[in-house]
């Protein structure tokens, strides 16, 4: 547990920096030893209306007190404006006051996938700031919902009774890469149906010896026991996670891999943004040349 005092000024000033910094910018930016200290990382995700922030208020008042917690809550951002509601913060209010709780709302900005942009940077600032737990929540965007896994130990998919989002996680294979499920708002008519749903084709997964199952969880605001359940099997998976044989190095080599394309997504994103209607007129394959050779050279990066 972290009890040195945390900078909130010094955290936030430097979230803002990441959160609009330009990819060759953070490309240029000088290598730094990995942080001593990795936070466990859960991510709760799944569509709208599924009840994710309120499940992830909850949340945070159970595991709060047992040290240093940070709420990366990921809002849409309007494609007209770029400006997000940032709605996430404001319902999470009444968290306000502990010492040792941070919460920050961000908009998708650029991103379809559910993120935010440069988040993989922003998650390696909460280690360097010694959290012990950071919870991630995802904009909730259905089928593109599954970019979380990457940048998380622990994934949590929120389900709502009877309202279809199970044939969604099925089509965009969410269901082989979640960790734990969790039908919200379990005091609706239907929750018990959608938990056996999940369980008949969750049994269809094939499970190696050692292999962590995933279990199938029913909970509710009003419910304390349920939410104290999900918190425990979150422990849980966090330990399984950390003793499992390559489990890590998996996951390093994943996230590696989401942020070296998200940099060159928005590399060429800035790129096509830039030119005009004649560019679009010559042949595709010179569309396509231009733009590779707009990329960073090897030399101009840092060794």
């Amino acid at each position: 547990m972290n009890v040195t005092p945390l900078d909130r000024w010094a955290l936030s000033r430097e979230l803002t920096r990441l959160a609009n910094a330009d990819p060759m910018a953070l490309a240029r930016e000088p290598l730094r030893d990995p942080p001593a200290h990795a936070a466990r990382r859960v991510g709760i995700t799944g569509a709208p209306g599924a009840g994710k922030s309120t499940l992830v208020g909850h949340l945070a008042q159970l595991r709060a007190p047992r040290g240093r917690l940070g709420v990366l809550a990921v809002d849409p951002s309007s494609p007209k404006s770029g400006g997000a509601i940032l709605g996430d913060r404001v319902r999470m209010d009444e968290l306000a006051g502990n010492a040792q709780l941070y919460i920050r709302s961000l908009g998708s900005r650029r991103t379809g996938d559910g993120l935010a942009d440069n988040l993989p940077e922003m998650l390696e600032l909460m280690d360097r700031f010694g959290f012990d737990d950071v919870l991630l929540e995802t904009v909730g965007v259905g089928q593109a919902e599954h970019a979380v896994r990457a940048q998380v130990d622990t994934m949590v998919l929120v389900l709502l009774p009877d309202s279809g989002d199970i044939v969604q996680a099925m089509k965009a294979g969410i269901m082989e890469m979640a960790d734990i499920f969790v039908v919200h708002k379990a005091d609706l008519p239907g929750a018990q149906r959608m938990a056996t749903d999940i369980r008949r084709i969750a049994t269809m997964a094939r499970h190696a010896p050692g292999d962590w199952v995933p279990p199938i969880l029913l909970s509710a605001a009003g419910d304390p026991a349920s939410l104290q359940a999900l918190s425990d099997t979150i422990d849980r998976h966090q330990a399984w996670h950390a003793q499992a044989p390559g489990v890590r190095a998996l996951a390093r080599a994943r996230r590696a891999r989401y942020r070296l394309r998200r940099l060159l997504e928005l590399r060429i994103g800035q790129f096509i943004a830039q030119q005009d209607g004649a560019f679009f007129d010559t042949p595709i394959a010179e569309q396509l040349a231009q733009a590779v050779a707009a990329l960073p050279h090897a030399e101009e990066t840092p060794c």
